[in-house]
């Protein structure tokens, strides 16, 4: 198991149990860090058991008895569940950090290490991260498919401030706490119908962002007759209003199901049973890869729709992203790129795809300006499994945000993150 040096000196011994698609846990005491392997995910029962037995043994070997225990703040993941049970068992505090804010404080402290970590990313050099000062304001842009929200909602496409009491002798550290840390934007909800199942079929995302399209040229065949409205759709009846709007939706996703199966879906989305609001920048980029068709209604492999994305695009296109306050968050709306999309099928599909990728990372920088929280002491970062598309990180990379460069951005190194949050509150 490797192990580095942490700066940040706490009497306590802190087990942190990581998320669970991605079986990773880390340990701290003594001012040291054990930082574990991905086991894989940990719906798979033999991962799961591997994952507990080196937990188990690491301190029955080194005779320690944790003290804290964090997990992840989605009540029903394997890790937070069993985190309950170790809690009771080593008679230990057991505390849940929010997903992406876990994913956050991993990239910063990852500018912290001392030695560097070893290399879990190829061509990089120990040389290359920067021992990083305590700044005055931190900003975190989180691009992730899944993690449970402090609102019970899903979270995925983030933007938060870290404001740090320490630097700023104007406020006080409020509780005893070193941090505030705000979500101030975030992209727009969609839903996800049928809940975790519209992550098995992304044509369940792209039903539900449709039925939200209301000013586009719209296009509906009906048999043999052709129908063309421009602008705002404007019907006295109700009733062929949905009509239109759910024969226009089902052109799109008749390839996957049949009339009645889509109906009940459809209904599904209008009663809003078992649907679930999300703000995933994964679920929105399932869904483009669906419509511009990468990929099929059924995931083979983690992240298959995403990646097919990525592995078609070439150069994007020009397109202003569409951001809008929302009470006290700025919002990055989603559905007018799907607006977009639409009326321009007819273009190369690779470059489409690229456009919807460059959308979102570059509409949640500019929520950081829209904010008006930035100045010359922020520093910015960048986590959360999408970190690692070479068009965010290409993106990010231009703007000088930081990159993990040691710690896995994805799930594989929420654990260290996890740690990291809690040394630094």
């Amino acid at each position: 198991m490797p192990l580095f040096n942490y700066p940040i000196k706490n009497k306590k011994i802190i087990l942190a149990l990581g998320s669970e698609s991605a079986g990773n846990f880390s340990i701290y005491f003594k001012k040291k860090f054990f930082f574990s392997e991905d086991f894989g995910d940990l719906l798979d029962e033999k991962n799961y058991k591997n994952y507990k037995k080196s937990i188990l043994a690491f301190f029955k070997k080194n005779k320690l008895k944790p003290n804290i225990i964090l997990t992840d703040l989605h009540p029903l993941y394997k890790t937070t569940i069993w985190g309950k049970i170790l809690a009771k068992k080593y008679k230990a505090k057991h505390i849940q950090v929010q997903h992406h804010i876990a994913h956050i404080f991993s990239a910063i402290g990852e500018t912290q290490l001392n030695p560097p970590a070893p290399p879990y990313q190829e061509g990089i050099n120990q040389g290359d991260i920067a021992q990083e000062g305590i700044a005055q304001n931190y900003i975190g842009i989180a691009c992730d498919g899944t993690g449970f929200g402090l609102d019970e909602k899903i979270w995925g496409g983030e933007v938060f401030q870290i404001f740090n009491f320490q630097t700023n002798s104007k406020f006080k550290i409020q509780n005893n706490k070193k941090y505030e840390i705000k979500r101030i934007g975030h992209l727009e909800n969609q839903i996800m119908i049928g809940g975790d199942l519209a992550i098995k079929e992304p044509a369940r995302m792209l039903i539900a962002i449709l039925a939200k399209i209301t000013n586009y040229e719209l296009r509906i065949t009906n048999k043999s007759q052709t129908l063309n409205l421009k602008s705002k759709i404007d019907l006295k009846s109700k009733i062929l209003n949905l009509k239109l709007q759910k024969n226009f939706i089902y052109q799109f996703v008749k390839k996957f199901y049949t009339k009645n199966q889509f109906e009940l879906l459809y209904n599904q989305l209008q009663q809003n049973f078992n649907c679930r609001e999300t703000s995933s920048a994964g679920r929105i980029l399932d869904a483009v890869s669906i419509l511009l068709g990468f990929c099929q209604n059924e995931r083979k492999y983690k992240h298959e729709p995403i990646k097919l994305l990525e592995k078609n695009s070439t150069i994007p296109y020009r397109i202003k992203s569409k951001i809008k306050n929302q009470k006290s968050k700025v919002i990055l709306e989603t559905t007018p790129l799907f607006e977009y999309l639409i009326k321009n099928l007819h273009r190369n599909k690779k470059r489409l795809a690229a456009t919807a990728q460059r959308y979102i990372i570059q509409g949640l920088y500019e929520i950081i300006f829209k904010s008006k929280i930035i100045n010359h002491k922020s520093k910015i970062f960048i986590a959360g499994g999408l970190a690692n598309n070479k068009i965010f990180s290409a993106y990010a990379e231009s703007r000088n945000i930081y990159l993990n460069k040691k710690i896995p951005r994805g799930d594989a190194g929420l654990s260290f993150g996890q740690i990291v949050w809690y040394l630094k509150n």
